[in-house]
């Protein structure tokens, strides 16, 4: 197979799956991971994709923040393998109060509410509506200027009431994140994510493959903001490290 072939079936694969990794091309292409890293190089010289450890995302990964109805849809068993592992981390108290962010696989943990008393607290109005189908749950939305592209509740007044809460543990997402800290590419929700962060008696950030090495334009969390990393997928090593460095638990789903 000609490179440029290869390199087309490798941006194919990057559409339809959000990441690739070198190993997993080199493996299905039967060549040399060299040859795959030179490949990636090249469609990254071509600002046709982004250059993450161990592979690459797409570019909009990096740059252009996907709308909620194209990320319900994507990485769909990821997320939901994540939100399992991360049910398990839920207090023993059920009626202690759990933080949901705004996202797709935070919103995956509702099923696992069931039996739960206590408050469930969230800047996602989709994410209360699917916490009222169980009726023992304490639903509370906080206020704010909800944003089109993610559904969630930002602001100032979303902030402020985050201020005066302490949830016994958050479940937060994330854009991106590395070695830099946990990324998101808007202010706004940046600074909800930081108030959560300090908010929660224990925070656990929900990550999938997509989010891995991909950096965006605001850091709300540094590594050791957080307690508990759960991915579907193995990092790499030097992040891996680095994050058991900062104390971080990682779970991989």
């Amino acid at each position: 197979m000609y490179a440029r072939e290869r390199q087309r079936q490798i941006l194919d694969s990057l559409s339809r799956t959000g990441r690739v990794t070198v190993t997993d091309l080199a493996t299905q292409f039967e060549v040399t991971t060299e040859t795959i890293r030179r490949d990636l190089d090249q469609l990254a010289d071509q600002a046709l994709l982004v250059r993450v450890h161990g592979g690459a995302v797409p570019r909009r990964t990096a740059e252009v923040e996907p709308d909620l109805p194209s990320r319900r849809v994507a990485n769909i068993e990821a997320k939901r393998r994540i939100a399992h592992a991360a049910a398990g981390l839920l207090p023993n108290d059920p009626q202690a109060a759990v933080l949901l962010d705004a996202g797709t696989t935070t919103a995956e943990l509702l099923p696992h509410l069931s039996g739960r008393r206590g408050p469930v607290i969230t800047n996602a109005p989709a994410i209360a509506q699917g916490a009222l189908a169980h009726t023992d749950l304490a639903v509370h939305v906080l206020p704010g200027r909800v944003r089109p592209t993610t559904e969630a509740a930002v602001g100032s007044s979303t902030v402020e009431a985050l201020r005066s809460l302490h949830p016994e543990i958050a479940f937060l997402g994330c854009n991106g994140l590395d070695e830099a800290g946990f990324m998101t590419p808007d202010p706004d929700e940046a600074a909800v994510k930081s108030a959560m962060v300090r908010s929660a008696g224990r925070r656990v950030m929900l990550a999938d493959s997509t989010k891995i090495g991909a950096r965006h334009l605001v850091t709300f969390a540094d590594l050791a903001d957080i307690d508990v990393l759960v991915t579907d997928v193995a990092l790499p090593v030097d992040l891996h490290q680095r994050l058991l460095d900062s104390g971080i638990e990682v779970h991989v789903a």
